[in-house]
């Protein structure tokens, strides 16, 4: 067996290959001592096999590793041979139900949002398209590796736990032991292989020796080899390294790049290899290079023989894995090997050593490791169980660790915690028997406690980049404590309560550290030097917040916990409270005859805090005590007589306190800190725990208080007591001297509290607090963001909290309040307000930012004008209180409100007050309606018998006691009511006074309660006439104004007619002239007779074009010897109508462009934005664009949008990208053009025409051989030659354009010839006129295909820039020659032509009639006829050539056509019998057999020929016909305007050719035949007949972007199994798709950078030189976004064609909404494709939004 193998790998020593693993694992079964043998065997052959050299064979070590020591292990395994005893394993095992399929990068995730316990348990791609959940709400993310499908495990699921893969078979399989499948002696046998084998791994891994071994392992000989290992971190960036590998290894780049790449996915990298003192220097080089600024890079020098075992203890454990998949016994033993614990080690076990020494191993090792683990542990639900207890034990240590470790926690083995602590009865288990809980937060408070100041509260340093990631080290902890609590026990045990209020009361220590931190106090004078330190605690605080909602839920669901949590947090509270309170000093206030004892503390002079989370924890715990009813069941277990009021409200008043100054600009001079934790505290994201929490705290405290007492306390801290106690307030400001700043504070102040007082009493929509549910809080919320304007679903998720599991709760509730309206073809879908809910909008909502509130008040305003109802802004109607907060509407009817509201409504009905704004006025008419609107509700609520007590009317129409004698608020109101300046409260305090009526009534109740009813709508529907009345006078005075106004306006005109009657005369004039030649333009023909070329062509008169300049503003008209008119354009190559993208021009300056492939590989396109400038304006705007380009590349090195120095800039008008300007020219019927002779009756016939051509060529050509002295035409070179009659070579042709037009002609064909060759520009260049004709040919070709893609008529559809675009370009195509070489074109022309008329010429031979593209060969003959045409003086005119020429090209066209034809698309049935037309095209046919070899496709009929022949030859009869139009200006028949039945015959008849194609072949036989002859014996057409080399078909398909799977899912996937081509299986980081061929390519990574005209460019980058010269559109498929880029500069980001249900695009994947693809947005992206608009889109993107012009765009 080991002969030939040894003979297959010469490099192999023999020994190793006849080495037997049967005979080794048979002496290992008769050994004493297996593990002294074992070892043996390792130590001999490792060193042997691993580590030979500085660049070692994988393959072979792979195989000689399998061969010599996996063998034996698995021969003493399973006893037999391994491939027998490992099948019968297979066989034995019962299959697993869990999938444990392990995540690779990027791989698609699902979690079902209806099912799965929390966001964590997750489902790969088979198992989810497999199950139940497919059908649900579901979640799609990218893994970012390591975790593993959680299908199976039924604890992860509330129902579908199982896929139909791994659904049981029978019931209570997994609690059977699955060692009962293995045979008796096998256990034995793998006890001892698994416990040495796993030892071994683990020991080697964590050994740390460089230079020698453990005991047992050491090598027979040891010799000097040694490895500079070099191991990776995540400080140091990969430029840094390369740069260091360069100078320490002295290696090229690309081996560094290498090194690098290596270094990163596996952690480490041998960089050397030698003796010790070689690879030491290495070191020294490397340590010296990195250490400047950070840590070094850790470098080690290794024995080669360490290396080895280190290696080959890493197959070993990929081994394990692979070996315990076979069968769950085998899974079983390794985990009871791996979890026993050792006496010698101080009982750890293997596990424990491994988990322990995770922080010192590198990378690769520790992804193994934790796969080994995943396959193992965490697939046996018995080990999983002991093995979470073992991970608790080692938690603190572990974590410790991970702090001082500097990789990401991916690869850290703390990752793991997700998959125990998410187990609900694991995390259970763990928080009673290893008090998990408490550990986890203790753990937490040791990693913080260094950062506390003097009181113990945090204090954090300054927030540095190595501070922010020691942080987030730390708070992945709080990750794991949401993991331990994201399910809720619906079982409570005595222990787990003992345990949990154990970890309740750390976490309060927790939280009493953080109550008070970051306290400010006000700067007064001068502004704060030094921003404080604010984000670490806001950091915090964001990731407690979940943690704190879960604690209460968790507290929520039972009595005894709930209540002593309660009384825990009232003592921690106190505690809090007890500290010190600098300046307090005691008060007496007194106010409408009440009294209150209180301290005097003023938030802007002492210190503040904005972090409470003990007092919010606290009234958390409060509103539980009335939401679960605890309060009224269990009231004596409650400590609620210990609560002191005053005292629980203190500090969330301070902080509502501190809010309305910051408002009130009192705070400017601490900074932006404060602002920022403003603006944080009453964020979505932190509101839940803060804001809210605060507000309930004081509704909490008002409700045990005296509602009088209260409002004193808020009066006092809003430092607004002095002005409500001094009863003349709004006169103090009459004064001049008054400080405008005080003023405005204190009026801001007084909004800010009535809004507080607001918020207290009316804001009920708290579970606990008032009636309401969970879902009624949400409706309130949608309601009042939707109120602001109609949003998408993405902008309304951010607006509402999430809770733990990043749910709003929305779907649920969103369809009653609101309807969704589907996106366009751009934005995205909206959900907009049900008509019916607008009456819940409240305009003082509390959690409206200022600019919200406005922007929602003026949103439903509008509405209600629009509606025609008032504009009033009524509170709405509120539900009622829970009975623990009943008391809070007293405050409603208390002296000291009423006396609030009096006040402020004094300072308005005064008129000298100035202390008074209308939106206090607002509040305040907004606090009597919710006052009113109370009392109207407990009326209709309270039953016939009780009484109740509630009674604001009696106060609002009571005057104001003496001295002061103030009117009533009713009488008020009534005054303000009719106030001019008030026009805007007007309808709101007329609903005021509306409803005190109803109430009035209602009070009465001398009717019954309907009749009051129906009075209420007699006062209104009065108040609603009086109102009518008033606007129809309104109305009316506002007519007659507007018809005065009118009547002098036309006065005026009158006047001045009658001053400018001669201008006016004049223009009437000049107008009719301009409409009576108008029609002269259009032929005076029917449009049957319409024809665009040959001598019958239809005579056209071309009225004279005006136009004018964007630039100078001047009109001028185009003609020949006028100054040119350009319009801005731009050239680029295109790959748009490629049949061949594998061909690229790969030698520019040698390519001989002369003859177009037919498959189109890369062609010029032009296109403009179809804006006119003068020449020398444009030139002018030019130079000015370069000067500051260069002004600005000295000053700043920014990149444009544009590149100057390629000739570029932006169109003055529109900013569209141009690089060159078309000239406008006249309508080429010029005297050039024209016939040297009149016009004869009777043409020449092809074979005449033909004869005379080749006659002139010949002369010509003689000529050009006698000529030696270049333009040296004398008459003595043209002795001995014959010249035909009336042909004058030595005429030269008169150049009839003006010399700006000729500059330009030259501008735009040096530019084509440029761009399109990508060349240096050269006027002289033989290729420039070639170009130019190419490109003329290729846009047209570009349009035509567009325009039947789209299925529009060929002809009055375009856009009039593509259209001004198209005439321009064929008519400088068709002069471009008048600037060029004569005798060049001449040349090119004869060459041209010897594709259709092959001569004897053997030094040019022209490419054979396959291999040529008959559109460009038509374009490039019409356009270059007129060189030889112009020393024609025979009388024949330039038309009959033009003529004959498209004949012959449409001949060799359907000859190309014959010879192309494929049987297999005659699928069709014959519809009508053969007619003339089927059988010429027979005959054509037979005669094509005959000359090329009767090996063509024989014809099934001659019906389907032709439709063939019609259908292959229909584009080239439409670029045809676009190409005639422009060229010849002969309008176009109105049916070809339309789409319709009968194009073809159109076609033809406008071409004139006849309808009947195959009667050419027959008028023109004799010429013809010949012709077709020579065409078919060509060697490569009989080649494609004998099938030797393939060609073009006709028609050519369009190519379009690739086709997308519906599923963006499916591209995620297929994005996953990617791998990088240059890094050996390594999986790709940014994998991203081409759109036009399909490719997927590693963009944006150092591995597959390439270089590119000496610049080094990312794999999308080079990629599109290849796939579309230079212009690429891809789709970034982890970003979900579409990239466009256009050479290496130029690039931005655009929406990608997927949508979710919700109209969204979801770039960067962050929702996670199932995403589908949007057919209408593809095909958009298509058509920007087709239209070559990707560079404009990119230009236009860049000028909008600066940032894209920043990024390194090549990289990618």
């Amino acid at each position: 067996m080991a002969a030939p193998e040894s003979e297959e790998v010469p490099s192999i020593p023999k020994f190793l290959m006849d080495c037997s693993a049967k005979d080794i694992a048979l002496n290992w079964l008769q050994a004493t001592d297996l593990t002294r043998d074992v070892y043996q065997h390792l130590a001999y052959y490792i060193p042997k096999i691993y580590c030979r050299g500085s660049n070692p064979n994988p393959l072979n070590e792979e195989m000689l590793a399998q061969h010599i020591l996996l063998g034996p292990m698995e021969w003493y395994l399973c006893g037999e041979d391994p491939a027998v005893g490992i099948t019968k394993l297979e066989k034995a095992n019962k299959s697993s139900q869990l999938c444990g399929r392990v995540f690779k990068i990027g791989e698609p995730t699902y979690s079902c949002r209806d099912c799965a316990v929390d966001p964590t348990c997750v489902l790969c791609m088979e198992c989810f398209l497999a199950s139940v959940h497919r059908a649900h709400r579901y979640r799609m993310t990218t893994s970012g590796g390591g975790g593993f499908c959680d299908c199976g495990d039924t604890e992860a699921w509330k129902q579908g736990p199982y896929c139909l893969k791994h659904k049981p078979t029978v019931s209570g399989a997994m609690e059977e032991d699955p060692m009962v499948h293995l045979p008796e002696d096998m256990i034995g046998r793998a006890y001892n292989i698994f416990a040495i084998a796993f030892k071994y791994a683990v020991d080697m891994l964590t050994w740390v020796e460089e230079d020698r071994l453990p005991s047992g392992l050491e090598p027979p000989e040891k010799e000097d080899t040694y490895y500079c290992m070099l191991f990776n971190d995540e400080v140091h960036t990969y430029e840094q390294v390369i740069y260091t590998l360069q100078k320490a290894v002295n290696c090229t780049q690309k081996e560094a790049v290498s090194f690098a790449t290596t270094v990163d996915r596996d952690g480490r990298r041998s960089v050397r290899y030698g003796d010790f003192q070689f690879c030491e220097q290495a070191k020294t080089v490397i340590v010296r290079n990195t250490s400047r600024q950070t840590k070094p890079l850790k470098v080690q020098v290794m024995h080669s023989s360490v290396v080895a075992h280190q290696n080959f203890a890493i197959k070993l454990l990929i081994w394990l894995s692979q070996v315990v998949g076979y069968s769950g016994g085998l899974r079983r033993i390794l985990c009871e090997v791996g979890l026993q614990q050792r006496p010698e080690e101080d009982s750890s076990s293997l596990i424990d050593k491994l988990m322990l020494c995770d922080s010192k191993l590198w990378k690769g090792a520790r992804n193994i490791y934790h796969q080994l683990f995943m396959s193992s542990l965490l697939m046996d639900l018995k080990s999983k169980k002991l093995f979470a207890i073992r991970f608790a034990k080692n938690y603190p240590q572990l974590q410790r660790d991970f702090m001082e470790d500097d990789h990401e926690r991916v690869v850290s083995v703390t990752a793991l915690s997700v998959q125990l602590f998410t187990v609900p009865t694991l995390a259970r288990m763990l928080i009673t028997d290893e008090n998990l809980m408490t550990i986890i937060i203790q753990t937490f408070m040791d990693h913080l406690m260094r950062q506390r100041d003097s009181h113990g509260r945090f204090q954090f340093e300054r927030y540095t980049a190595i501070q922010a990631f020691k942080f987030r080290r730390v708070q992945s902890l709080i990750g794991d404590l949401k993991y331990v609590l994201v399910s809720k026990p619906t079982e409570w045990t005595d222990k787990l309560r003992e345990k949990f209020l154990e970890g309740f009361e750390v976490f309060l220590q927790l939280l009493k550290r953080m109550q008070g931190m970051d306290p400010v106090t006000r700067q007064v004078g001068q502004h704060i030097e030094m921003e404080p330190e604010w984000e670490a605690a806001f950091t915090l605080q964001m990731k407690l917040t979940h943690i704190i909602s879960m604690i209460q839920e968790w507290c929520a669901s039972d009595e005894r916990v709930l209540i002593e949590a309660y009384r825990k947090c009232l003592i921690v509270l106190l505690q809090c409270h007890s500290g010190t309170c600098d300046g307090e000093q005691p008060i007496t206030l007194s106010m409408c005859g009440h009294t209150l004892e209180s301290v005097q503390y003023r938030v802007s002079q002492h210190q503040v805090s904005i972090h409470l989370p003990v007092s919010r924890l606290f009234s958390g715990l409060h509103v539980l005590l009335s939401k679960t009813e605890v309060a009224y069941r269990f009231p004596e277990l409650l400590p609620l007589s210990e609560l002191s009021p005053p005292l629980l409200i203190e500090h969330p008043l301070h902080c509502m306190v501190l809010c309305a100054q910051v408002h009130a600009g009192m705070w400017r001079r601490n900074g932006f800190s404060l602002v920022n934790q403003i603006y944080y505290y009453h964020n979505v994201k932190c509101r839940v725990e803060m804001y809210d929490k605060d507000l309930i705290m004081l509704q909490a405290g008002a409700s045990m208080m005296d509602p009088n007492h209260f409002l004193m306390i808020m009066l006092c801290r809003f430092e607004l007591y002095h002005i409500f106690n001094s009863p003349d307030y709004g006169k103090w400001f009459n004064a001049e001297h008054t400080n405008k700043d005080v003023l405005q504070q204190n009026n801001t102040l007084i909004e800010e509290m009535l809004h507080l007082i607001m918020m207290v009493v009316g804001e009920r929509y708290t579970a606990g607090v008032g009636h309401v549910s969970a879902e009624d809080e949400l409706k309130r919320e949608i309601v009042h963001q939707l109120c602001i304007r109609p949003m998408a679903h993405s902008e309304l998720v951010k607006a509402l909290p999430e809770d733990e599991n990043k749910e709003t709760g929305m779907e649920k509730v969103i369809e009653s309040v609101a309807s969704f309206k589907k996106p366009g073809l751009t934005g995205r879908g909206l959900y907009e307000l049900k008509p019916e809910c607008a009456k819940e909008f409240n305009v003082f909502f509390y959690h409206y930012s200022r600019a919200d509130q406005s922007k929602a008040e003026e949103a439903q305003r509008k509405l209600r004008k629009q509606n025609g109802e008032d504009t009033a802004l009524p509170p709405p109607v509120l539900p009622h209180f829970c009975p623990l907060f009943a008391s809070l509407v007293n405050i409603l009817q208390s002296d000291v409100y009423v006396y609030i509201l009096r006040t402020v409504l004094q300072w308005v009905v005064e008129p000298n007050g100035h202390a008074w704004t209308e939106s206090m006025l607002q509040r305040v008419l907004h606090l009597i309606g919710m006052a009113l609107q109370e009392e109207k509700q407990q009326i209709e609520s309270a039953s016939a018998d009780s009484d109740f007590t509630f009674n604001f009317t009696s106060k609002f129409s009571r005057p104001g006691e003496a001295p002061e004698n103030t009117p009533s608020i009713l009488a008020m109101l009534e005054t303000l009511q009719n106030s001019p300046h008030l026009e805007v409260y007007k309808d709101m305090i007329k609903w005021i006074l509306k409803l005190f009526g109803v109430i009035k009534k209602m009070r009465e109740r001398t009717n019954s309660a309907p009749i009051v009813e129906t009075e209420g709508h007699g006062v209104e529907e009065c108040i609603r006439d009086k109102d009518k009345a008033d606007r129809k006078r309104k109305a009316e005075i506002a007519r007659l104004r507007r018809e005065k106004i009118l009547a002098q306006m036309s006065e005026m005109q009158r006047h001045f007619i009658d001053e400018n009657r001669e201008l006016f005369q004049q223009t009437l004039e000049e107008l009719e002239a301009s409409s009576s030649t108008a029609p002269d333009n259009s032929p005076i023909v029917p449009d049957a007779a319409l024809i665009a070329l040959g001598p019958r062509q239809t005579r056209v008169f071309e009225k004279k074009q005006v136009v004018t300049c964007i630039l100078c503003q001047e009109e001028q008209e185009i003609r020949m010897n006028n100054k040119a008119m350009v319009l801005a354009s731009f050239v680029q190559r295109s790959t748009v109508l490629s049949k061949n993208r594998t061909r690229t021009i790969q030698d520019p300056d040698n390519h001989d462009p002369l003859f177009m492939h037919p498959d189109l590989a890369c062609g010029t396109h032009i296109g403009s934005c179809g804006h006119i400038m003068h020449a020398h304006c444009w030139q002018s705007y030019f130079d000015a664009v370069q000067a500051k380009e260069q002004r600005r590349q000295q000053r700043l090195r920014v990149h444009t949008s544009y590149d100057v120095e390629n000739g570029e800039f932006l169109c003055p008008l529109c900013e569209c990208l141009s690089n060159t300007v078309i000239p406008l020219l006249p309508s080429p019927r010029s005297p050039l053009n024209s016939d040297n002779s009149k016009n004869c009756a009777g043409f020449p016939v092809l074979s005449r025409w033909l004869k005379c051509t080749l006659q002139q060529l010949n002369v010509l050509k003689k000529i050009q051989e006698k000529q030696t002295v270049p333009d040296n035409l004398s008459n003595a070179n043209l002795e001995g030659i014959e010249v035909p009659e009336g042909f004058q070579p030595d005429v030269k042709p008169k150049n009839p354009y003006s010399d700006s037009i000729k500059e330009m002609l030259t501008t735009l064909a040096t530019a084509t010839y440029k761009v399109g060759l990508k060349v240096h520009p050269n006027e002289q260049d033989p290729r420039v006129p070639i170009m130019c004709r190419g490109s003329c040919a290729y846009t047209i070709q570009a349009i035509e295909r567009f325009l039947a893609d789209e299925e529009k008529p060929l002809f009055g559809h375009l856009p009039c820039r593509q259209d001004d675009c198209l005439k321009a370009l064929t008519r400088f195509a068709a002069s471009q020659w008048t600037v060029s070489s004569l005798t060049v074109v001449q040349k090119q022309y004869a060459r041209l032509l010897s594709v259709l008329i092959p001569n004897d010429d053997k030094t040019q031979i022209p490419p054979s009639i396959l291999d040529v593209d008959m559109f460009h060969l038509l374009v490039s003959l019409v356009l270059s006829s007129p060189a030889l045409h112009c020393h024609d003086f025979t009388g024949v005119s330039l038309a009959v050539g033009h003529l004959h020429l498209f004949h012959l090209v449409t001949m060799a066209h359907i000859v190309q056509i014959l010879l192309t034809y494929s049987t297999e698309e005659n699928n069709m049935d014959q519809e009508s019998t053969d007619g003339d037309e089927e059988a010429a095209a027979l005959i054509v046919c037979d005669k094509l057999r005959q000359y090329s070899g009767s090996a063509l496709n024989s014809m099934s009929s001659g019906w389907h020929l032709w439709r063939y022949i019609k259908t292959g030859i229909m584009p080239f009869l439409r670029c045809s016909a676009l190409f005639f139009h422009y060229l010849n200006s002969v309008p176009v028949p109105v049916e070809l305007q339309e789409n319709g039945p009968h194009h073809f015959e159109l076609l033809c008849r406008y071409l004139s050719l006849p309808t009947n194609l195959m009667r050419l072949f027959q008028t023109e036989n004799d010429t013809i035949e010949p012709l077709m002859q020579r065409w078919c014996g060509v060697a490569e057409v009989q080649s494609f007949v004998k099938g030797e080399r393939t060609a073009i078909s006709y028609p050519r398909e369009s190519n379009k972007l690739i086709e997308l799977p519906d599923d963006y899912s499916c591209l995620i996937n297929r994005a996953s199994c990617f791998t990088c081509p240059k890094s050996g299986g390594d999986k790709s980081r940014a994998p991203t798709l081409c759109l036009v061929c399909g490719g997927m390519l590693c963009s944006q990574s150092y591995c597959c950078q390439t270089e590119l005209e000496g610049k080094d460019v990312g794999a999308c980058t080079a990629h599109t030189y290849t796939c579309g010269c230079g212009v690429g559109i891809f789709l970034r498929v982890r970003e979900s976004q579409v990239l466009f880029l256009a050479g290496k500069t130029k690039g931005c980001f655009y929406p990608p064609p997927y949508l979710d249900d919700y109209g969204e695009t979801d770039q960067g994947l962050r929702r996670g909404n199932p995403l589908h693809l949007c057919k209408e947005r593809y095909r958009k992206l298509q058509k920007l494709w087709q239209q070559h608009s990707i560079t404009e889109e990119i230009g236009h993107a860049q000028e909008a939004n600066q940032t894209l012009v920043g990024i390194d765009w090549q990289h990618l």
